[in-house]
């Protein structure tokens, strides 16, 4: 049996997923969880306590820890269950971060049931459960590394993207403004832009950032 935690601000979603969750004959639900550190809590009573084996974990959490904060600290567990990641973020930079966080895997809300389930059976047998379209995006990253921003160019965009000027994306992200810049540059190359308007835009449009 597969025991199971879900992890999502919105009840009607988490109601939703233990309904279609507990038709499969091989999976439980041993708890909830409304709040990313409410998550990382019951996560680890519950693996203490030998109940769980998979945690479904949502991104967003209002302006509380987020999901990949969570995901990083579950994982940092004594013996952690896996960390399947399911929101409706399909962005280069949602899906670098869950990954360097530790996350088993990355599905999309919009999946349907079977792949839901597949999913969490791949995650509990402690193997990579990717959505296809994300193992496609992370597969073209691996086939064009020229081309393709680096996660902390990503981290630098995504900060730009929110309006911050050089020397607050250098203190945000503890780097000088001097390497602030000359990532900059690196990203207007690969995006064939001119400005930080420009580039914020493009790489939305690309999905690397959210909008």
């Amino acid at each position: 049996m597969i025991d199971l935690l879900l992890a999502d601000d919105h009840p009607v979603v988490r109601a939703g997923l233990r309904a279609v969750l507990e038709l499969a004959e091989d999976m439980q639900v041993q708890g909830e969880a409304g709040t990313a550190a409410e998550a990382v809590r019951r996560a680890g009573e519950l693996r203490a306590a030998g109940a769980l084996d998979v945690v479904l974990m949502d991104l967003q959490f209002g302006s509380e820890l987020a999901g990949i904060g969570a995901t990083e600290q579950i994982a940092a567990l004594p013996d952690p269950p896996r960390v399947l990641i399911l929101t409706t973020y399909d962005t280069d930079a949602d899906i670098l971060a869950a990954v360097e966080a530790g996350a088993a895997g990355y599905l999309l809300k919009d999946a349907p049931p079977e792949e839901l389930l597949a999913a969490v059976r791949t995650a509990a047998a402690g193997q990579s459960a990717l959505a296809p379209a994300v193992a496609l995006r992370l597969m073209d990253r691996m086939r064009s590394p020229g081309r393709t921003l680096s996660a902390r160019e990503i981290d630098v965009l995504t900060q730009v993207a929110a309006g911050l000027s050089n020397q607050q994306i250098a203190r945000a992200l503890f780097i000088s403004e001097a390497t602030v810049k000359s990532h900059l540059v690196h990203i207007y190359t690969k995006l064939g832009v001119d400005s930080r308007t420009a580039a914020a835009a493009e790489a939305a449009k690309q999905g690397l950032i959210r909008r």
